[in-house]
């Protein structure tokens, strides 16, 4: 018999991920606003100065998962910064809508296999995510919603993770134990955090471009 008798996922990186690479979302979102002819290596640098600054202590001190609107300034100032409005202007804002629309996001091949066997098995499964927007709509479109019987995120309860609050306040909506319950992330530095609240943690590594994410492990697991 399984130690585990539920299971819960972070939501980007672990189960789903924006289609496309960035230097494509620049172009789709330059496209909206009529310009379709950027330069690729312009693109391609102000993509990696996003990434490059997106993960950074100070950025992540801003709060921008705290709620709506502070998601919605940090990002596009973000955005400003790293030089969209250079290349076209309106570009932050219409990035920004992109990448919080439903459409823009897909779940990995092994994603919705693992939550239908994890529900077919009876286990009651969650998402705990720090976001500034609604994930429902993507977990609708992606077929994933029928499978999940409740999705924390951070912007809604004012808190993120490694907070071992949102943890709990999952389980608690699950009426599961913490201790019999498995989280699986990508971040050592807030998935973890289900550890102080009484979970075991399963971290994947970074994701490959193409392929399954290795949620199967998990199987292996209950």
């Amino acid at each position: 018999m399984s130690q585990f008798e539920a299971v819960l996922f972070d939501a980007g990186d672990t189960l789903i991920r924006l289609s496309g690479s960035g230097e494509k979302l620049l172009h789709r979102a330059a496209a909206r606003l009529g310009a379709e002819a950027l330069d690729p290596d312009e693109v391609a640098s102000v993509w990696r100065r996003v990434l490059g600054r997106s993960s950074t202590a100070e950025e992540l001190a801003k709060g921008r998962d705290l709620s709506s609107a502070r998601h919605r300034e940090v990002w596009t100032a973000l955005y400003t910064s790293a030089g969209c409005e250079r290349l076209v202007p309106g570009l932050s804002d219409e990035l920004y809508a992109l990448t919080v629309s439903a459409e823009s996001w897909e779940a990995f091949p092994d994603t919705l296999p693992t939550l239908k066997a994890l529900h077919d098995r009876g286990l009651p499964v969650g998402i705990v995510s720090d976001t500034g927007f609604d994930l429902r709509p993507a977990m609708d479109l992606l077929g994933l919603s029928p499978f999940l019987d409740t999705v924390v995120m951070s912007f809604e309860q004012g808190i993120c993770k490694p907070a071992a609050e949102v943890f709990l306040t999952a389980c608690d909506r699950m009426r599961v134990n913490p201790e019999r319950t498995l989280m699986v992330g990508d971040n050592p530095l807030t998935d973890s955090g289900a550890v102080a609240a009484g979970m075991h943690v399963f971290l994947l590594p970074p994701p490959v471009d193409t392929g399954p994410r290795g949620l199967g492990h998990i199987l292996s697991l209950i």
